[in-house]
């Protein structure tokens, strides 16, 4: 297997469930299903997108992997070893490999430490350099991001938004590692910042060989990204394919509805597209329908829809799609 074609990341019919609690004595009722036996890969050096709308299980899937969250069941195999039974010191040379940039830069950086000590703290940790090494290696940093040296000593309220989210890339990169899931990264940014980012996290990708998930809501910038996309609704995997594919000839009656709300520049092509309005209201994490959780907002749906879950088939070279259509 050629190095384009090794899997680095593997995860297989991953579940995270939250329980419900209720009463005087705090007993568990129900759970709400985030993630529900969702399964996919990710090639050593490419991107795969992951989109849906909010509350759909995204983020939750993308921290599990990385196992911010502890995952309820399911395998998580990263660069052929599983690690979803790993336990905290079994993990720390995972999270050198793995890290991530996370949504909100105003959030995820401490106010109370400096921009040196933010970006050095996982070397700390890792021991991966000391002393004069160390803030060279910063220095190195803030400059690859487009930030000044001097910026080391400064606090993260002292930032705009764009630059708050370049310390945290180069946080990620501090530690020179494999994998990145970028959750969401541009969402809480000016669009003016947006493609600056996307293009440094690009450019990142091709110079150190990185292999990205990123999650995001704008699908017209997860398809200039991404290599592969992955379509969730309501905790579960819908569509995967590759980019140009999933976008021409999308299977999946939710992935069209999604497409065709991707807002066009031209007012005279805008108008004469044909928008796919879904009818009725997402249901409940907590009390997912049987059988196909789209199948209460679907046109097509069937007495098996809304009897027997639909698997991933794969319909064509890399496109597959839960639907019982197919």
């Amino acid at each position: 297997m050629s190095n384009e074609d090794k899997i680095l990341l593997e995860v297989k019919n991953l579940k995270k469930y939250y329980p419900v609690k209720k009463g005087f004595f705090n007993n568990k009722v129900s759970y709400v299903k985030a993630v529900d036996d969702v399964s996919f890969y990710i090639k050593k050096g490419e991107t795969l997108g992951l989109v849906g709308e909010s509350g759909c299980g995204k983020t939750t899937c993308g921290r599990t992997t990385l196992k911010l969250y502890e995952p309820t069941d399911g395998e998580i195999i990263f660069d052929g070893k599983n690690i979803e039974k790993l336990s905290e010191k079994e993990m720390l040379p995972y999270r050198k490999k793995m890290q991530i940039i996370f949504q909100d830069p105003y959030a995820s950086l401490d106010s109370r430490m400096t921009v040196g000590d933010i970006i050095g703290e996982s070397m700390d940790i890792h021991r991966l350099a000391s002393g004069k090494e160390r803030k060279e290696k910063i220095q190195y940093l803030l400059d690859t991001v487009g930030l000044n040296r001097e910026h080391i000593n400064r606090y993260p309220h002292e930032f705009s938004g764009g630059q708050r989210q370049r310390i945290g890339i180069a946080r990620a990169l501090a530690v020179e590692p494999e994998f990145i899931v970028c959750d969401e990264p541009i969402s809480a940014l000016d669009v003016s910042i947006q493609a600056q980012i996307v293009n440094m996290l690009e450019d990142f990708q091709e110079n150190l060989n990185l292999t990205y998930l990123f999650i995001a809501h704008d699908l017209s910038m997860v398809k200039h990204i991404s290599n592969r996309i992955g379509v969730m609704y309501l905790g579960n995997m819908v569509e995967v394919g590759e980019s140009n594919e999933l976008y021409s000839k999308p299977l999946h009656p939710y992935t069209q509805a999604l497409l065709s709300a991707i807002p066009i520049p031209d007012p005279d092509e805008s108008a004469t597209k044909s928008r796919i309005v879904l009818n009725g209201d997402v249901p409940s994490p907590i009390d997912p329908p049987e059988g196909c959780r789209f199948s209460g907002r679907c046109k097509y749906a069937k007495d098996i829809c809304r009897q027997v879950t639909p698997k991933l088939k794969e319909m064509a070279p890399d496109h597959s799609v839960a639907c019982h259509l197919y």
